[in-house]
């Protein structure tokens, strides 16, 4: 039996249907208008961006995109639309009402005028001014990070495209056996290009302000060519993220200075062009050009919308006279909606770039495509929900994803070109000449040369020269990535044809998860080493650094080494290791070791020292991000400072360790930017030592005697000259950036940079450390609380590539063969 509504509940439902039913009539009478086409110059047919486009008698239009396309649709349409651009004639076109169409706009370049001189009333305001206040005043507001949450989907396109591909260069023999790729070029824009990479990624993103937590699930990844995870993580969101409203938008770590910058005013000048309907907003369509030529700001035209002041379209490029290498054009456009009250949010994002090595050279164009959508504002997730080990994460299967998923779900079709990158980079990867490419490649860049489960190398080891072996030849082997992917051995062998010794060793590496990162490691090493190299220097063993010394290496120990370490990374940028280690250490060259005669004044010689040592290392670099091989990676940096710590405690008697001590050390490193003027590197460390050990067992300050400029070491330092058992050392450089020599006119095209830097140490010495090991000849101690001290002064990007030190030695000037002014030089590949 039915259960009949009350009539109270009737009444209302009647009334609603009826009301529906009226309104489906009117709809069905009253259909869309959609005008869809592309505007172009009448004479050259060449695409014309940023036309204005509307139906004539209203306030609904639209402006042409980059290609000069457009859509227009209302359903209060009128029959005529109207195109006008400045320098143009304006052009009124009919079209049917009710209905979708598809035209192309013709306009004819505009009249010449006769010249007017007008005069501005100096009083007057520039009317674009105070809308830009208004811009600033509202930043905070219109900005997506004031919300409490927010969470997105986003589809991400990357491709990059050889572009000046001329006939030489596709006629040469190298590139004969994989010609056919040469069918895939583009010759319909500006430039002809070759597609030679695209990917793709769906992402769901989530923000919440406070306490401050990003996420990022990467749900579907399609890349030619490349299956790697920490690839996949880099093509995500946010990796690749720019926002407007920031003060400075950087290009390749370079600030430039937004036109909405809180200091925009002392950079830019601002014209108001127009206020038209964007998208069914009311907007000021701003055109924003340079004050001064060589300031990093950018070229191009904003609309604001004029009740909110929030940005509603940006478009902005910046000059080819930018000081950013290989870099002949940047351009960034962001499009924004308004998805709620007072809540605006970014819906498309697209990045330009024209990469070039020169002039006449071919170059490369990369582009970012990036839509977003399914926007949910200030919706609460837990707080396990952000609790994740790293900030990206690559969901399972996301890179075995079919083409009927990505049919689905890519926010925008593929055109032919992006199409066929895919087939194009499989075929390619079948020619076997390109293979053998890609070897050399490999070798140039890791120095090993794969034969199916092994590598050989390193070739830069391969010969060395020093004052205590003479003639050095090694070579090492270890397993490739055929061979495993979790698991490497690798193992060497050298011999010296002065001192007639065989050095060797071999080590053992293993995953225990590569997610979250944790390996451990076994190695056994006796080889000839310099003690107190830094991190950045070249080694012993390095065919380079033995012909570009300044003085011989003439104080070297040969070392026996047992060492173990476990490592595992909590989440990106923060790292524990464990290290187990035992070493043997004896003087080789001019180095000798001599320990007090108990009671005389006398000494003894001493063929070595023993220790074991247990350690355990921390690092924590927050929002570091990566990129990973199978076992090595490459840090893309933070901008968050670095910290590091390791304590360490000997074992006496432990492999007849000799000593009892415990070692501290702490490093903070960070980079600080300051804008327009540039940006700061700072690196402060320190360390004590408790208890009695010999000098080669304390901190061995870092010196260079090598012609290249090291970053970690003192460069006006010898090798040995100073020991300390508790110091602290800071050293900070600054780049300017061309902040002064781009203004010079004979050198502004150098694209030349300044820099410059100093450097300082002090530390103590307990002097019952000598009663287990005398210092030898040449090893001093810091005197009377004075530092060392060198500065420099520098000029960098020579040729792109090159930065030339002048160093001056600023103390300790008594201390023999010692300089206190030099040259020093730094290979460098910089934006």
């Amino acid at each position: 039996m039915g259960i009949t509504p009350p009539t109270s509940i009737l009444a209302p439902v009647r009334y609603l249907l009826l009301t529906l039913f009226l309104l489906a009539g009117f709809i069905a009478k009253s259909q869309q208008t959609e005008v869809r086409g592309r505007v172009v110059d009448a004479e050259t047919g060449e695409a014309l961006p940023y036309v204005n486009i509307s139906f004539q008698g209203t306030k609904i239009g639209t402006t042409s995109d980059l290609d000069g396309n457009f859509v227009l649709k209302s359903y209060y349409a009128s029959d005529t639309v109207v195109a006008t651009f400045v320098g143009y004639m304006p052009s009124k076109m009919g079209v049917i009402l009710d209905q979708t169409q598809t035209v192309e706009i013709k306009l004819q370049a505009g009249i010449s005028l006769a010249e007017v001189e007008v005069r501005p009333d100096k009083d007057a305001e520039n009317p674009a001014h105070p809308i830009i206040r208004k811009v600033i005043a509202n930043k905070k507001i219109n900005d997506r990070e004031k919300l409490r949450s927010y969470s997105y989907e986003v589809y991400n396109k990357v491709e990059f495209d050889l572009n000046n591909v001329t006939e030489d260069f596709k006629s040469k023999k190298a590139f004969r056996p994989f010609e056919f790729i040469f069918d895939y070029i583009d010759t319909t824009g500006e430039k002809d290009y070759l597609p030679i990479f695209i990917s793709e990624t769906i992402s769901e993103i989530y923000y919440r302000k406070f306490p401050k937590a990003q996420k990022e699930s990467i749900n579907a990844v399609k890349v030619s060519g490349i299956e790697n995870e920490s690839v996949s993580q880099f093509l995500g969101d946010m990796y690749q993220n720019v926002n407007v409203y920031d003060n400075n938008i950087s290009v390749f770590g370079k600030p430039f200075i937004s036109p909405i910058s809180n200091s925009g005013f002392a950079f830019y000048k601002y014209y108001l062009l127009d206020s038209l309907w964007k998208d069914n907003y009311w907007c000021y369509h701003i055109k924003f050009i340079p004050k001064r030529e060589n300031d990093p700001v950018y070229n191009g035209e904003m609309f604001i919308h004029d009740t909110t002041y929030a940005i509603k379209e940006f478009r902005g490029n910046i000059s080819e006279e930018a000081n950013i290498n290989f870099v002949k054009g940047f351009e960034v456009t962001q499009i924004f909606e308004q998805v709620k009250p007072e809540v605006w949010m970014l819906t498309k994002d697209k990045l330009v770039v024209d990469f070039a090595l020169g002039e006449k050279t071919m170059g490369l164009y990369g582009r970012k495509t990036s839509t977003y959508k399914n926007h949910k504002v200030n919706e609460e997730l837990p707080d396990e929900f952000y609790n994740t080990v790293n900030q990206v994460e690559v969901e399972k299967g996301a890179r075995e994803k079919g083409e009927d998923y990505w049919q689905l779900h890519r926010h925008e079709e593929l055109d032919k070109n992006e199409k066929a990158i895919y087939f194009m980079v499989d075929s390619l990867k079948e020619v076997p000449t390109f293979q053998t490419y890609l070897d050399i490649v490999n070798i140039v860049f890791t120095g090993y040369k794969v034969v199916g489960n092994f590598e050989f190398g390193p070739y830069y080891s391969l010969y060395s020269f020093n004052p205590v072996e003479g003639n050095r030849f090694k070579l090492g082997v270890r397993t490739s990535n055929d061979f495993s992917t979790r698991v490497a051995f690798s193992t060497y062998g050298a011999y010296g044809l002065r001192d007639q010794k065989l050095k060797y060793g071999a080590s053992f590496f293993a995953f225990v998860s590569k997610e979250p990162r944790s390996f451990f490691e076994l190695s056994y090493h006796q080889d000839i080493e310099q003690l107190g190299l830094s991190q950045n220097a070249f080694s012993t063993d390095n065919f380079f650094g033995s012909f570009l010394r300044r003085n011989p290496a003439n104080k070297l120990n040969l070392v026996t080494e047992y060492k173990g370490y476990y490592e595992h990374e909590w989440f990106y940028g923060f790292s524990n290791r464990l290290i187990f280690s035992h070493r043997n250490i004896l003087p080789r060259g001019a180095l000798e070791f001599r320990a007090p005669l108990e009671g005389t004044s006398g000494s003894t010689l001493v063929d070595a020292i023993s220790t074991t040592e247990v350690g355990f290392y921390t690092r924590f670099a927050y929002k570091e991000r990566f990129v990973s091989g199978e076992f090595d990676r490459i840090s893309l940096g933070t901008d968050k400072p670095i910290i590091e710590i390791q304590l360490t405690k000997s074992l006496p008697g432990v492999l007849n360790a000799d000593y009892n001590y415990t070692k501290l050390y702490a490093a903070l490193s960070d980079e600080i930017s300051f804008g327009y003027f540039g940006y700061t590197e700072l690196r402060s460390e320190a360390g004590k030592i408790w208890g009695r050990a010999p000098y080669p067992l304390l901190e061995i300050h870092k010196g260079n005697e090598t012609f290249f400029y090291d970053d970690y070491a003192f460069n006006t330092m010898n090798f040995f000259e100073f020991v300390s058992d508790q110091f602290v050392s800071v050293s900070g450089t600054h780049h300017f950036g061309g902040l002064f020599l781009n203004r010079i006119p004979l050198l502004k095209k150098l694209k030349l940079r300044e820099v410059v830097s100093a450097k300082a140490v002090y530390g103590t010495y307990n002097s019952k450390n000598s009663e287990t090991l005398q210092l030898s000849e040449g090893i001093n101690t810091f005197s009377n609380r004075k530092p060392f001290l060198e500065a420099a002064v520098g000029v960098e990007n020579i040729l792109k590539f090159l930065r030339i030190d002048a160093l001056w030695r600023l103390s300790y000037l008594q201390n023999p063969n010692i300089v206190d002014f030099g040259i020093r030089a730094k290979l460098q590949l910089k934006f």
